[in-house]
């Protein structure tokens, strides 16, 4: 998971908001919708908010999501900085939260340490928060939670690793080899980053906190 970072909202929708301040997200039309979708998109470097899978920004694939429910807090709706991009994956991310409390967020700077991906795919929290959020969101603490998330975090953080140069069946002892790599795939190429890159640099950061 990466650290989201809200800027400021879509024109659009401060316009709308203007002219109907008793209004709420499901009375938007899709035109505000979208640039909600876009914009949010474009904050996250076209990743999904939470499993970091690839998003296009688009209604085909890419869900406005509300971190604090809209049932949960209703006046804040429409309020941008508690709007994110998900993916729209079947029974993850947006379509598990529902309703459900998220203890842990990606506007948290927080979400970066206390989650811990590894090469087989699976994802553990690092505290009990963490470990909740992992669980609301369906993001693959093991197989048989998700089967088909665990396998295609698998294969395409391996398939990253390699095209950094890094063979995934041997942890790296260069510390500055490491650093290297860790800083090439935080750099969006053409304002997007690589499917699946803020779980390699998850990995990578704990292959250099380990002990010798």
């Amino acid at each position: 998971m990466q650290k989201i970072n809200k800027g400021p909202q879509p024109a659009s929708l401060t316009a709308w908001k203007r002219a109907h301040p008793s209004g709420n997200y499901k009375q938007l039309t899709e035109v505000e919708r979208q640039d909600i979708r876009h914009t949010c998109s474009q904050e996250q470097f076209y990743l999904c908010a939470y499993c970091c899978q690839q998003i296009s920004g688009q209604q085909a694939d890419t869900m406005n999501e509300h971190i604090e429910a809209r049932r949960l807090a209703p006046e804040r709706s429409l309020d941008f900085s508690n709007i994110v991009a998900s993916c729209t994956t079947p029974h993850q991310c947006d379509a598990a939260h529902g309703s459900q409390q998220l203890p842990l967020t990606p506007l948290m700077d927080a979400c970066e340490t206390e989650l811990r991906f590894k090469l087989s795919g699976r994802v553990e929290g690092l505290t009990e928060r963490a470990s909740d959020m992992i669980q609301v969101l369906n993001l693959g603490s093991n197989e048989a939670s998700n089967k088909a998330l665990v396998e295609k975090r698998k294969q395409l953080a391996a398939a990253l690793l390699w095209e950094s140069g890094v063979d995934p069946e041997d942890s790296l002892e260069d510390d500055d080899l490491i650093q290297l790599v860790i800083d090439d795939l935080t750099e969006p190429e053409d304002g997007k980053l690589k499917p699946f890159a803020p779980v390699v640099v998850n990995i990578l950061q704990h292959w250099l906190s380990a002990p010798l």
